[in-house]
């Protein structure tokens, strides 16, 4: 059995608090003007989630990096992308909050790097 390469170990866990009954919007906007966007300066995702219990109307997305210095790197090229700032401007009501974590994995022996 070949085992895949490990997970990177940083990731930036993203949550969005969507306006009540924007979530649709939201997600098209992302979709359309982000996207490209973010897969072209942050590479693939991990993921993207909305929240079901809890807090409401809540997107959930994380990306990996190598490390701290690669996140930055990373978020400099989102940040200076000349199509940035339109995704910025058309999000901008749809988006009541925003927090932002960087989270570090850990190993677990028990698991035997199943994860």
């Amino acid at each position: 059995m070949t085992r895949s390469p490990a997970p990177l170990p940083l990731v930036d866990h993203r949550i969005y608090t969507i306006r009540l009954r924007k979530m649709g919007e939201f997600i098209e906007v992302f979709d359309r003007l982000a996207m490209p966007i973010l897969l072209e300066t942050l590479g693939t995702p991990v993921g993207f989630w909305t929240s079901q219990v809890g807090p409401l109307n809540q997107f959930v997305h994380c990306w990996a990096y190598g490390s701290l210095a690669d996140y930055e790197r990373r978020c400099e090229a989102r940040d200076r992308h000349p199509g940035f700032p339109a995704y910025l401007a058309a999000s901008e009501h749809l988006i009541a909050a925003q927090e932002t974590r960087l989270i570090r994995r850990v190993e677990m022996k028990s698991l035997g790097g199943r994860l």
